[in-house]
């Protein structure tokens, strides 16, 4: 799981006195936050997706994928705020053609299952100019571009129209395979290996470019892209939010809009992160607040019984949150253990459907024992017979749909399962009465 932090500088206190601190729903509007986020992603054909699709839809162009024959025609996409393809500088020229550049990537691999692309996902600094955030992004596809050998589309997105309109981000999507004068040459298996350090040097690295331009641009905030739990800082962290769960959020806070109330998170997700982050601003503001205290003396005692009352309440939301977390994790564990029940139900029917399938394959090629008049056939239940012998009088199709029932449908595996149950209990009497 990619870790997102995000390092807050600067921010001053009110001089009028103690204030308290600003909750994630006063936050979520407010002024643009640095922050840090970068994922690295790899696009498969395992999972049904082609690098002329995942270009196509990030440049907001059209591509044709000469492989499939498939259009993806993406030109009437809105939010690409720039595309830009970097390459190295012995790369043949065709490969400053993305669409030439993106289906010989697709050519250049065989198996079902490849690897065709490399998705970099980054969080553009909302605090830079529109060309400040693509010179960063470019000059990071420079990088990766000389280090490892690869060609790097680069896409700049701007904010969606329903979300943050702080969240500027850059797709740099890369070849997996190093491409050189002769074209398209050997994989870059050193981002594959996780003991590599590659991906995590790709962080510390995006993490400086961020700091060095907000430097430059005379921004006090800074990124960091370490965890807070390895940079020694006891925080609390926010939970992702989904699809559903934003979607939620975003009605919520059109009605309140409406109806010129304030907004409150409606999701237990939602409701889950708002606290976090007002637990982080009230500590935020504690730290900053020490030495202004000091200097200001006995002039704001009577405030500070305020800020206490504050602290009680921090304390309580404390509690509730750590209830929450229990059950949370109670919820994961019995979904664990239904997910492994699940998975054990299908192990069973696969079991039945084989057996069935054995049988009939004995029967039908005349084994041993499974004559009309054998002792194998005869032990077996007249239904599973009647059973056996439609099958044998199917053809492929109607057999593949027959044993894709028993695997699929609890009822008819628990069926048949009955009927095999019951022969192996003939079987074994007559054994036992043979002896």
């Amino acid at each position: 799981m990619q870790t997102c932090v995000c390092v807050r500088q600067g921010i001053p206190l009110n001089p009028s006195g103690l204030s308290p601190a600003p909750c994630s729903r006063m936050a979520s509007k407010g002024a643009a936050m640095a922050s840090f986020h970068l994922a690295v992603k790899t696009i498969g054909r395992s999972a049904g997706r082609s690098a002329t699709a995942a270009a196509a839809y990030r440049a907001g162009v059209e591509i044709t994928d000469e492989r499939t024959g498939l259009v993806h025609d993406y030109t009437r996409k809105q939010g690409v705020e720039h595309n830009a393809l970097v390459v190295p500088a012995d790369a043949p020229a065709w490969a400053s053609d993305r669409a030439v550049l993106w289906n010989a990537a697709e050519q250049a691999e065989t198996r079902k299952n490849s690897t065709v692309a490399r998705e970099y996902e980054i969080a553009l600094p909302a605090e830079l100019s529109a060309e400040a955030r693509r010179e960063l992004a470019l000059g990071l596809a420079r990088e990766i571009s000389e280090r490892h050998g690869v060609a790097v589309d680069v896409a700049i997105h701007a904010p969606g129209r329903e979300g943050d309109h702080r969240n500027h981000h850059a797709h740099l999507l890369t070849t997996t395979r190093r491409i050189g004068p002769e074209g398209l040459g050997a994989k870059t298996r050193e981002l594959d290996q996780k003991t590599s350090g590659e991906i995590e040097r790709w962080r510390g690295r995006w993490a400086e470019m961020q700091n060095a331009a907000l430097e430059r641009a005379n921004v006090p905030e800074r990124v960091d892209h370490r965890s807070h739990q390895r940079r020694g800082i006891e925080q609390e962290a926010t939970v992702h939010m989904g699809p559903s769960a934003t979607a939620m959020e975003r009605r919520a806070e059109h009605q309140a809009m409406r109806e010129g109330r304030a907004y409150e998170p409606v999701t237990m997700v939602g409701q889950h992160n708002a606290g976090v982050i007002e637990q982080r601003g009230l500590r935020q503001y504690i730290e900053r607040g020490t030495e202004w205290l000091r200097d200001a003396g006995l002039r704001i005692s009577g405030r500070l019984h305020a800020f206490a009352a504050t602290l009680s309440g921090a304390v309580d939301r404390d509690r509730r949150d750590a209830a929450e977390a229990q059950r949370q994790e109670r919820l994961v564990a019995e979904r664990t253990r239904e997910q492994a029940q699940e998975r054990q139900q299908a192990q069973d029917r696969e079991k039945v459907a084989e057996k069935f399938r054995t049988i009939a394959g004995k029967r039908e090629a005349g084994g041993h024992g499974y004559g009309d008049h054998n002792s194998d056939w005869k032990a077996t239940p007249e239904a599973l017979r009647k059973a056996v012998d439609a099958y044998n009088g199917a053809n492929q199709h109607t057999k593949d749909l027959y044993i894709e029932r028993i695997q699929r449908e609890p009822q008819m595996a628990r069926a048949v399962g009955q009927l095999l149950h019951e022969r192996e209990l003939v079987l074994q009497r007559d054994r036992g009465m043979s002896r």
